[in-house]
């Protein structure tokens, strides 16, 4: 019997996916990664588009990358939002963001078991990890959480 992968089951599975997927499951699953510094040249070539799925409180503290999608997975409306995000960003890859590539990779990995392509994986975060130093320390440029949020196109509000 095959599953339905709506776009709503999809995210409730997602909040499932810390607890119902271990770490080998998610190794067993081709990655796509960038570094924070690939992510930005990328849409500054407009070859993608780049969501930050963090809360409002971290994007307040650390403010968000430039030209970068603020759309927390924290939110009332996350799912629909996303994917209004995927129907704009048209053929272009989307890189998801978060503070350290925990939560981005754990949504990268439901997104491919769900048969969703054409998504990276921004692995250092805004903060750095284990994977490099993050967009913050790389020194690539942020704006406020105001300014982010005025720029979402149409739609991502």
């Amino acid at each position: 019997m095959a599953l339905d992968w709506t776009r709503r089951h999809f995210f409730l599975g997602v909040s499932a996916a810390p607890f119902a997927t271990g770490i080998a499951g998610l190794q067993a699953q081709p990655r796509m990664t960038w570094s924070a510094a690939e992510a930005f040249a990328a849409l500054q070539a407009d070859t993608t588009r780049v969501i930050d799925v963090r809360s409002r409180e971290e994007w307040q503290e650390t403010g968000v990358g430039l030209g970068v999608w603020p759309i927390s997975m924290h939110e009332d409306g996350f799912p629909e939002r996303f994917f209004a995000a995927r129907d704009l960003a048209g053929d272009r890859d989307i890189g998801l963001i978060c503070a350290t590539g925990g939560r981005s990779a754990t949504l990268l990995g439901a997104l491919m078991r769900a048969g969703y392509g054409g998504y990276a994986d921004v692995s250092e975060g805004m903060l750095g990890s284990r994977a490099g130093p993050g967009w913050l320390r790389a020194g690539l440029p942020v704006v406020s959480m105001s300014a982010a949020l005025a720029e979402l196109p149409p739609g991502l509000a």
